[in-house]
């Protein structure tokens, strides 16, 4: 594992092949690099000829927690950026997932010369996805910052994982100031008030509309809430050069996804991702320089 300093917060990630065009892969959730599927994936990207960068945002993982920023997404995009420039592998073709997804977007939106092209899949939207994702995210470390201070946080299991990886986190925690630290958990909640305006939290649709590099995006199953087909569809709308395609898989596959972790089948949510390689692949050969 190889680690970098973005901006003052050290991050850690690996490269995955030696040569060919450069990817970089981002998970959902905080999830991060070592979470099954994500090294199969860039493995089989790899084996087609290609180098693909696998990296913990902060606040997953190995990385530093970090707690500045707009929003959560808009400050782990700013290092997904400065993490491409740092390795001088761009412009790479940026594939994200869910909250990967929205962190993708939202860096090429913003940079769009760290990027090639950019695949996207689980757009998380909709009044119950967006209202889901802020009192999963924010609330409980909201919540115990009111009532027990910033050693509670620091104790809570949303940053055990953090720490057990990187155990300086705790202290980082412990050194924020409990109020900013309320403002920011307040600010980062309300990215994820829906916007008529923003199909995705944070990004305007008129910036959405300017992305100018070819883009990938995976429709999202009907049944899915959490990443709504019509937050898929709107986003294929916005991008001038998208192509909208189907996943491989059913239309069930998050619900059926849950229930197979839930009867010890399958290890987390993105163990079928090197299912998505041929696509990624084959649209790469046809669309990319």
């Amino acid at each position: 594992m190889a680690r970098a300093t973005i901006d003052g917060v050290t991050v850690a990630y690996e490269v995955v092949g030696d040569q060919g065009r450069p990817w970089v892969l981002t998970p959902g959730g905080r999830y991060g690099k070592d979470d099954p599927g994500i090294r199969p994936l860039a493995e089989a990207l790899a084996a087609a000829g290609n180098r693909v960068v696998i990296w913990d945002r902060p606040n997953c993982g190995e990385s530093d927690v970090c707690f500045r920023g707009p929003s959560e997404s808009q400050m782990q995009a700013d290092h997904l950026v400065g993490l491409l420039r740092h390795l001088d592998l761009g412009p790479a073709v940026v594939v994200g997932g869910s909250g990967g997804a929205r962190v993708s977007l939202l860096a090429v939106a913003r940079e769009p010369a760290v990027a090639s092209g950019l695949a996207v899949l689980w757009i998380s939207g909709g009044v119950f996805g967006l209202m889901n994702l802020a009192s999963i995210y924010c609330a409980p470390s909201l919540r115990a910052a009111v009532v027990g201070g910033m050693e509670a946080v620091a104790d809570h299991a949303d940053w055990a994982e953090s720490i057990r990886r990187n155990p300086a986190n705790r202290e980082r925690i412990l050194e924020q100031d409990r109020a900013e630290f309320l403002r920011t958990m307040e600010r980062w909640m309300a990215c994820y008030y829906p916007r008529d305006d923003e199909a995705v939290p944070g990004l305007r649709d008129e910036e959405a509309a300017r992305i100018p590099v070819p883009t990938l995006v995976f429709r999202s199953g009907e049944s899915d809430w959490w990443h709504p087909r019509a937050t898929s569809e709107a986003v294929a709308r916005l991008i001038p050069r998208s192509r909208l395609v189907e996943p491989p898989w059913p239309d069930t596959e998050w619900i059926d996804a849950a229930h197979r972790r839930a009867r010890g089948e399958q290890q987390g949510p993105f163990e079928r991702w090197p299912l998505l390689a041929p696509q990624l692949l084959e649209w790469a050969d046809d669309v990319l320089p």
